[in-house]
């Protein structure tokens, strides 16, 4: 009986230790949003910037643009930045916002919320995130020709290639956090890429919780909470329900994740526990 009694607990343990976060839904807009791909904080205007394909996800057809949510759901403006074509990752470094919309990035001023500059490449494919390093340096990743860019001095460089499944990126300190299908991968300052996990599904969204660990979204319908040593936890599975989680914003003061579930056309809010 005791061996059955501490069998029980030694399971009950290893579960717990197996699930130790949880996504809790707090808010979601109706479906007013125009096939979101990417949410961004702006911590101190209490504002998520939405990027809106509203189209086809590869086209320049001119129908997309860039949408301001309220941090609570409820005020949504959906013309703030328009003429784009189908944007999706976005960053944003002193007082300019950076989006990878088709084949250009362009620049936006925040404060007039207009276009400054488009910047492209004659190899540019298809770009999809973006990110930007503490000391202002743009990554674009192009999922069509796998390849990374960086932006230097308004103009792109290659930075790293044969990625296959190439979407999400994130700087962190000196690293570029990289999501190439299942692998989501850590490439170092001299460019030297090594694996921190294999995924269940490929990577789309990447933010950093600050202890290593990070939460990764995957398009069809899925978020992970993957650990520092390599671990992965599955804490929201919407695929079946056909609502979509795309590129993600985070607060990691308030741990609330902000999803885009694009063809859904909702922006849902979660905390993480």
């Amino acid at each position: 009986m005791k061996k059955t009694l501490a069998a029980i607990f030694c399971l009950i343990t290893a579960g717990a230790q197996a699930q130790s976060h949880s996504l809790e839904k707090i808010w979601e807009t109706d479906s007013i949003v125009a096939v979101p791909e990417s949410a961004l904080l702006l911590p101190k205007q209490n504002k998520v910037l939405v990027s809106l394909i509203d189209g086809a996800p590869w086209e320049a057809d001119g129908k997309g643009g860039i949408g301001v949510l309220s941090t609570n759901g409820k005020d949504y403006d959906s013309s703030w930045v328009m003429g784009l074509h189908c944007p999706k990752g976005m960053g944003a470094f002193k007082g300019k916002l950076y989006v990878a919309d088709y084949t250009s990035v362009v620049v936006i001023d925040i404060n007039g919320g207009k276009i400054e500059q488009r910047i492209t490449h004659d190899s540019a494919r298809g770009f999809n995130d973006i990110t930007i390093s503490d000391k202002g340096v743009v990554y674009v990743s192009d999922s069509k020709s796998f390849k990374v860019w960086k932006v230097e001095n308004g103009v792109l460089n290659l930075y790293l290639e044969n990625l296959p499944g190439l979407n999400g990126l994130k700087a962190v300190g000196n690293d570029l956090i990289i999501g190439s299908g299942k692998s989501f991968l850590k490439a170092n300052a001299q460019k030297e890429i090594t694996k921190i996990a294999d995924l269940p599904q490929g990577a789309d969204g990447i933010e950093p919780i600050g202890n290593g660990d990070y939460l990764v979204t995957a398009w069809a319908g899925y978020i992970f909470y993957v650990q520092a040593d390599g671990k992965v936890e599955t804490l929201l599975d919407t695929h079946l329900e056909k609502r979509n989680t795309a590129d993600i914003g985070y607060d990691p003061v308030k741990k609330i994740v902000y999803v885009p579930t694009f063809f859904a056309k909702t922006i849902a809010a979660y905390q993480l526990k």
